[in-house]
């Protein structure tokens, strides 16, 4: 036996033969009797977690392991330093990248599994699941850059120095862009609004948000149009969230003015009967009639109705204002114009100074 493994390490094409075949067997191992063992300690848990990390584990062992095999069976046949180092770095390389996809890969995994028990996990949620997955990305990414210059033997001064003059060139070149993504870090994190939700953005832009991204929210108007915000836009501006309340129910007021003389209980009523099975108005809150003021020209009243979800406001100011104009006019009740009474003092003498005598 002795003899048989010593003609084998004299022989370099044996030995490397020898070491291919050590590395599939250990590699067999791992897979064949690590790994199942890991899958049934990972089944006696309640969460499913475990069992998809493990399934990931299975070929980056494997390849691990013969990469391995293959760079040192290399090195025996090449006996040269330099190829030596090139060989094992080669093999160091590909090995990074394998357990830099597997990180990713769980990392996302968890990151997605911890943000469905915001309960439990404050600071991993839906609406911070992009944010998160971005910074982990960026650490693998900065890790696997280092090891492969480790691997590599390169000097890591001259490029950090390199980068800080090229980060500060990017920084004043791309500054609308860093803004943009600076202001999408503390919206995902303030979560003023999410996607699904009706916002109002100074006035100007109203509609759901469909997207919100690190540079730009996406909100679809009611004219079906999808409208880009620039995120530092928004982190500027007064956003007003309709949907943000404890329901998605929304109160709609439509003022209406009448003349003067009208019998005040009468326009109650006739105001009252016009919320009546208005379509997309709930029955609670119940709708209400009030009595504002007493106008320049008009007495002022306010039907308010409480509307299932914003996007049905306009709709149901199309539809009461209809109904409060017909039901008006049926029972009589005038809408006034706007009408002042201006009176000029001292015109009378100031027109009998200037008639001819």
């Amino acid at each position: 036996m002795s003899a048989i493994l010593t003609t084998i390490l004299e022989n370099p094409w044996l030995r490397a033969a020898f070491t291919v075949t050590v590395a599939l067997l250990a590699g067999t191992f791992l897979r064949l009797i690590l790994v199942p063992v890991l899958k049934r300690l990972a089944g006696h848990t309640a969460s499913s977690l475990d069992d998809e990390i493990v399934a990931r584990l299975n070929p980056g062992l494997f390849q691990t392991v013969f990469l391995l095999g293959v760079a040192l069976a290399v090195q025996g046949l090449v006996g040269q330093p330099s190829l030596d180092r090139a060989v094992m770095s080669l093999a160091l390389t590909l090995i990074i990248f394998i357990w830099s996809r597997f990180f990713l890969e769980v990392g996302g995994l968890v990151t997605r599994h911890l943000s469905g028990q915001a309960d439990r996990v404050t600071w991993i949620q839906a609406r911070t699941l992009p944010l998160v997955q971005f910074f982990y990305k960026v650490v693998v990414f900065g890790l696997t850059v280092y090891l492969l210059m480790q691997t590599w033997s390169l000097d890591l001064t001259t490029w950090l120095a390199s980068a800080g003059v090229m980060g500060i060139a990017i920084g004043f070149a791309a500054k609308d862009t860093l803004a943009n993504f600076i202001s999408g870090i503390f919206i995902l994190a303030d979560a003023p609004y999410k996607v699904g939700d009706y916002i109002n953005i100074d006035g100007t832009t109203r509609g759901e948000v469909t997207d919100i991204g690190m540079r730009s929210t996406r909100i679809l108007t009611r004219d079906n149009i999808e409208v880009t915000v620039p995120n530092a836009v928004i982190g500027n501006a007064k956003i007003v969230n309709e949907s943000s309340g404890p329901t998605l129910q929304m109160r709609v007021g439509v003022d209406v003015g009448v003349a003067y003389g009208s019998e005040v209980e009468q326009v109650r009523q006739v105001l009252a009967a016009c919320t009546e099975n208005l379509p997309h108005v709930v029955i609670f809150p119940e709708p209400t009639v009030r009595f504002l003021a007493l106008g320049d020209s008009a007495l002022q009243f306010q039907v308010r109705v409480y509307v299932e979800q914003p996007m049905f406001r306009g709709k149901v100011v199309d539809e009461l204002n209809s109904r409060i104009y017909q039901a008006l006019n049926e029972a009589g009740i005038t809408i006034p114009f706007p009408q002042r009474d201006v009176h000029l003092s001292g015109w009378r003498a100031q027109a009998g100074s200037s008639s001819p005598e």
